[in-house]
């Protein structure tokens, strides 16, 4: 049997670090976060591609997805609806599992004490929400909630009257057809919560990217975008990315560990003010 991990420690210079961290954060004017696949992985989502991913697994998601939605969205229904297919089964009783780590509270709690106005994330896991953040735009949108392809209207999934007999199931409001939330390969990112994003970092002078190395656009753009506006950048992240060279502070260990102790030190420096 393989040794359990041992826990990671914050030495003293790691934690002058967060400290600075908390700092620039408090500081800033306007600060925008920007979560990925990393923050995830500690509540025990495997990724999608990769050794013991989703997709490594189960096989990737047509390149066409939203195509093939688009030119059959009853067929489209009905595989998501069967309880044999495999990758939706895999996907709903992974995602419904998981439960929000010390990262996402953190994260919520940085909203409620002032010092996060937005935060972006690319997960569709809906953990952000569970740990309590209301200021968030779901980039890739959330697999609990369903979304009217007409007017972007989102409603729960559960709930949600659906006829097996009559698919695909229709808009309420305009009559439109209703696809999931979560975007498709091929499908553009709702305008509503692209638009959310771009106001808020036109708005930051600080940008707290955690657990991801922001390779996919557009959310890639984001922090670059804030740093070349003359705005800070605070990285949390495991490894070195291509955004580490940007960085003002960058802070290298697991997302969950990190940001509590960054709260812990944005909590202070504002009781000490």
């Amino acid at each position: 049997m393989a040794e359990p991990s041992t826990p990671f420690q914050i030495d003293d210079a790691l934690d002058a670090e967060v400290r600075r961290a908390a700092e620039v954060l408090s500081r800033a004017r306007s600060v925008v976060a920007l979560t990925g696949a990393g923050l995830s992985v500690e509540s025990g989502i495997p990724p999608f591609r990769g050794k013991g991913g989703l997709w490594t697994k189960y096989g990737e998601p047509p390149l066409d997805g939203y195509q093939r939605f688009l030119e059959d969205p009853a067929e489209s229904w009905r595989k998501q609806l069967d309880p044999k297919e495999p990758w939706a089964r895999a996907l709903r009783d992974t995602l419904s599992a998981a439960r929000p780590n010390a990262g996402h509270r953190a994260l919520a709690e940085l909203e409620g004490l002032g010092r996060l106005d937005c935060l972006i994330t690319q997960n569709v896991d809906d953990l952000h929400t569970q740990a309590g953040s209301r200021a968030l735009a779901e980039i890739h949108g959330n697999y609990t909630l369903l979304r009217c392809t007409g007017c972007n209207v989102r409603f729960p999934r559960a709930g949600f009257p659906i006829d097996r007999e009559q698919l695909p199931p229709v808009c309420p409001e305009c009559g439109n057809v209703v696809k999931g939330d979560t975007v498709s390969f091929g499908e553009p990112i709702p305008a509503d919560v692209l638009q959310r994003c771009f106001d808020a970092v036109e708005r930051a002078d600080c940008i707290l990217v955690a657990g991801t190395s922001a390779t996919v656009y557009p959310a890639a753009g984001f922090p670059v975008e804030v740093v070349r506006a003359g705005g800070s950048l605070v990285e949390v992240n495991p490894e070195p990315t291509d955004l580490t060279s940007l960085a003002t502070v960058h802070l290298c260990g697991p997302g969950a560990v990190l940001l509590e102790r960054l709260v812990h030190h944005v909590r202070a420096l504002a009781e000490a003010a």
